[in-house]
């Protein structure tokens, strides 16, 4: 089994290039074109990029999580233990900000502008529920369903596609909410609007359990 050194390394690492691809591609877009609709679509065309290619370079080596709810589900079907579930999050978080970080000096901007996109209604925060149950399911119901090395692009699908069904754009990542506050950007978010979304976000993921528990039984 890799170390857990490696693995966390892989989540940091993962994370923040995740980080880069959302927030730098947002940044990008705003400087190509006044469309926001195809700021949208090259937002979600270069997020989809990033997360194929991620998951593919990482997964052998720590599951390419990048996601602490993806983690918990994890650790919920006894697949990672409880300390390493924690750790995970923890390097994920702190990858996730360095990624927005670095995308903000990319594009000459301070590395920490706190973001005042308010993302508060109820819609949207619905939204991060529905966003995170069916990026939940779809990842362990391809993986259950004996399509592993196809996880890749059925996520990178899902959240292309989820960048225009959800009001919110589907977020459906505490790691990737928490560090899309540091950019005053396209892809931002304000930090008032965070906490509301990680509820979300966790409550989607218990509805997630319950479902690919039953779907897929063991």
């Amino acid at each position: 089994m890799t170390s857990l050194r490696s693995r966390l390394l892989a989540e940091f690492v993962g994370t923040a290039f995740l980080l880069m691809g959302v927030v730098g591609s947002g940044i990008m877009a705003e400087k190509l074109t006044d469309d926001v609709g195809l700021q949208l679509f090259q937002n979600a065309f270069a997020t989809a990029g990033v997360l194929v290619a991620i998951i593919v370079a990482f997964a052998a080596v720590s599951g390419a999580h990048f996601n602490p709810v993806v983690t918990l589900a994890d650790w919920a079907f006894g697949n990672i233990s409880l300390n390493d579930a924690l750790a995970y999050v923890c390097v994920q978080i702190g990858g996730g900000a360095l990624g927005v970080i670095c995308a903000n000096i990319m594009f000459e901007l301070d590395p920490i502008n706190f973001s005042t996109k308010d993302r508060s209604s109820s819609a949207e925060v619905f939204s991060e529920v529905i966003a995170t149950i069916g990026l939940l399911v779809v990842i362990f119901a391809t993986v259950r369903g004996g399509n592993a090395k196809l996880v890749a692009f059925s996520v990178a699908g899902y959240i292309a596609g989820a960048y225009y069904f959800t009001a919110s754009t589907s977020f459906a990542n505490p790691a990737v909410t928490i560090a899309r506050t540091l950019s005053d950007t396209f892809a931002g978010i304000a930090p008032g609007s965070a906490p509301l979304f990680v509820a979300a976000q966790l409550a989607g993921a218990v509805v997630a359990i319950f479902l690919v528990r039953e779907i897929y039984p063991e």
